[in-house]
C-alpha cells in the first residue's frame, strides 16, 4: 500500500484510471478531477496572483520566471504531515505545475517516508503514454499501467482510421489569447489523428508565440482556442481579445462558422487519460457530419 502525493493534474487522473485513488493522499491545488480528489490535502499552491486578463497573467509569470521563482511552491507542512512513498511530479513546464527541483527540496527532510520522486515530461504524444506506464510501475502495478495504455491506443487508432481518407480542414489551435500564443506539444499530433492539418506548433516542441499577422495569412478552416488553465467560462470572459479585432469577421473560419471555444483546462492542457477524449472533441469540430457533438457544451461552444 503506497501513500501517493499527485502534484499535476493529469497525474491526479493517471492515479485515479489505474485503480489506485484509495492510495492517493494529496494533490495539488489545481487537482479537479475526478470529483472525489477535490476533497484530499492541496500539497501545493501558486506564487503568483492567478486571476486578472490574460496579460496580467501572462506579465506575473515571466517575471517569476525572470527573477528564478518557480510559479508554484510545495507546501511542505501538509507533504510531511501525509508521509508519502511516492511523489509524482514534471520537469516539462515550469508554468504547468510544480518544478521537479521544487520538490526535490521539500522532501530533503521527509526523511521517515523516504519518498519516490516520479517525474514526468510529457512533450509528445508516445511521453503521455510513457508517463502512465512510469505511474503503474512505480506504484508496483505495471500490469494496470500496459492494460490502460493499450486500451488508449486502441482508441486512438480507431480514430485515425476513422479519419485517415477524409479531406483535412487547416487547423489554428490557440494555446492563450494574450499575447497570442499556438498550441504546440501534443496538439499538433491530436489534430492530424482527428483529421486536421495543424497550421502553428510542431509535435514535440513548446508552444510558440504568434502573430495576428500569421494568422491572417494562414486564414485557417477552423479555429480552436484551448487557453492552458481556463474552461469554457473563463475563456468566453476574454474571448472579445478575438473577436474584437477588425480582422476577425474576415477570417475564413468566422465567415463559415467554425472558430470555437473548447475547455483547455479539463482537456487539451491535461497530458493524461482524457487526452482521447480531447481528439474527440477536434473531430466533432473538424468533422462535424461523420461525428455526433457528444462534447458540445461541455467540451466546445461555436463562438457566435
Amino acid at each position: 500500500m503506497h501513500r501517493i502525493v499527485s502534484l499535476i493534474a493529469s497525474s491526479t487522473e493517471i492515479v485515479c484510471r489505474l485503480g489506485l485513488r484509495d492510495q492517493l493522499f494529496g494533490v495539488s491545488h489545481e487537482c479537479d478531477y475526478p470529483d472525489s480528489v477535490r476533497s484530499l490535502t492541496a500539497c501545493s499552491k501558486p506564487r503568483i496572483d492567478i486571476h486578472g486578463s490574460s496579460r496580467d497573467i501572462d506579465n506575473r509569470v515571466k517575471h517569476a520566471l525572470k527573477d528564478a521563482l518557480s510559479v508554484y511552491e510545495v507546501r511542505q507542512q501538509e507533504l510531511e504531515a501525509i508521509e508519502p512513498t511516492i511523489i509524482i511530479t514534471q520537469t516539462q513546464c515550469e508554468v504547468c505545475a510544480v518544478n521537479l527541483s521544487d520538490v526535490e527540496a521539500a522532501v530533503c527532510d521527509l526523511l521517515s517516508s523516504n519518498p519516490k520522486i516520479v517525474s514526468l515530461e510529457p512533450n509528445e504524444l508516445k511521453d503521455i503514454w510513457a508517463d502512465i506506464q512510469r505511474v503503474a510501475d512505480a506504484a508496483d502495478v505495471p500490469e494496470r499501467g500496459q492494460v490502460l495504455v493499450a486500451e488508449l491506443l486502441a482508441e486512438v487508432d480507431t480514430i485515425r482510421n476513422t479519419t485517415r481518407e477524409l479531406d483535412r480542414p487547416t487547423v489554428a489551435c490557440i494555446e492563450w489569447l494574450e499575447p497570442l500564443m499556438a498550441a504546440g506539444n501534443w496538439i499538433p499530433e491530436l489534430v492530424d489523428i482527428a483529421g486536421g492539418k495543424n497550421l502553428f506548433g510542431e509535435a514535440g516542441k513548446h508552444s510558440p508565440w504568434m502573430t495576428w499577422h500569421e494568422v491572417l495569412e494562414a486564414d485557417p478552416d477552423v479555429i480552436v482556442t484551448m487557453p492552458c488553465g481556463f474552461d469554457i467560462q473563463r475563456t468566453m470572459e476574454e474571448i472579445h481579445l478575438l473577436t474584437d479585432r477588425p480582422e476577425w469577421g474576415g477570417l475564413k473560419a468566422v465567415r463559415e462558422g467554425r472558430a470555437f471555444v473548447s475547455d483547455g483546462n479539463a482537456y487539451f492542457n491535461r497530458p493524461g487519460p482524457r487526452v482521447v477524449e480531447s481528439v474527440r472533441i477536434l473531430t466533432e469540430v473538424l468533422h462535424p457530419n461523420l461525428f455526433p457533438p457528444n462534447f458540445e457544451g461541455s467540451g466546445w461552444i461555436r463562438i457566435d
